[in-house]
């Protein structure tokens, strides 16, 4: 495959999962939380799982283990995600979920002693700046749906570090799949236990469960892991910036959310952080190669 084709899938893959945020919202009106889980990647389960059976029947016991903890990190990700969009715009979770990219460098320096650079703290100021402008208002205090959302762009980021972990130990395509039925399990069960279980009464709720599960989840995931293996992780986190700038358009078109200039100029400090800890600037100086350290890989 020729890398401007795989850039195309990973930049399919970014529209999916920033529509994602406007699919949850939807479903989140009709469904409870837990429920749409167990929905949502109960049908990426069987979708994705359907079509590799046979790389399923193949697992071994750390595969397994793996896609139990990479399960829970999903599930925990995706209640703090539920709960935030709850009380926060489709627009202010993409934005604050893209803190993931900052989180997993910072994360590494400090659990895997590795000396984060210069250009990531600059990154990371800048980024912290954008999200109070983005999500405080003028005599108010963090919302507690951006702080949900804060939490799940954090569990994102340890999900990744130890994916990338899973990568080098197991069958990746198989532990990937197997987490979609580890957190439709954990989802079930917490629906039972808290919820009433049931399948979606509107045609928006069954609009929502399907493109969450077979677009956003099913082939979300499995586009990725294949793509993945034809670009550079360069190529991979800058598409993958992307994603909350989808939500926000998502938001403005189909839920009629508004941005005030101030959060305009928060977003844009957001990406702006995101940018300056993903890229090496002095490199894109004329007569330079361009070199990234990604958390993507």
């Amino acid at each position: 495959m020729k890398q401007y084709k795989a850039d195309l899938i990973v930049l399919m893959v970014t529209v999916f999962w920033g529509t994602s945020y406007l699919f949850m919202k939807i479903g989140l009106d009709t469904l409870q939380p837990f429920n749409l889980i167990a929905l949502r990647f109960g049908v990426a389960f069987v979708a994705a799982g359907s079509l590799f059976y046979k790389r399923l029947l193949h697992m071994n016991r750390k595969t397994i283990q793996y896609a139990f903890i990479l399960g829970s990190l999903l599930f925990g990700l995706y209640i703090c995600m539920s709960m935030g969009l709850k009380s926060t715009s489709t627009s202010n979770a993409g934005f604050l979920m893209s803190m993931t990219v900052i989180f997993v460098p910072v994360l590494t320096a400090l659990f895997l002693k590795s000396k984060p650079e210069k250009r990531l703290m600059v990154g990371i100021a800048v980024a912290v700046v954008g999200i109070g402008m983005l999500t405080l208002k003028p005599h108010t205090t963090l919302q507690p749906g951006d702080a949900w959302c804060i939490l799940a762009a954090l569990l994102f980021a340890i999900h990744i570090i130890i994916t990338g972990r899973a990568a080098k130990k197991t069958d990746s395509l198989s532990s990937g799949i197997l987490q979609l039925g580890f957190t439709a399990f954990f989802g079930l069960i917490f629906s039972l236990f808290f919820e009433k279980p049931e399948l979606p009464g509107t045609p928006s709720g069954w609009l929502s469960v399907i493109a969450l599960g077979v677009l956003c989840s099913a082939v979300g995931f499995v586009l990725q892991a294949i793509a993945q293996k034809y670009t550079t992780p360069t190529h991979t986190g800058l598409i993958f910036a992307l994603e909350p700038v989808v939500a926000a358009i998502c938001g403005i078109c189909f839920m009629k959310e508004t941005i005030t200039l101030q959060g305009y100029i928060g977003a844009g400090l957001v990406l702006l952080g995101v940018a300056l800890s993903e890229l090496n600037v002095r490199k894109l100086l004329p007569g330079r190669k361009l070199t990234r350290k990604s958390s993507y890989s």
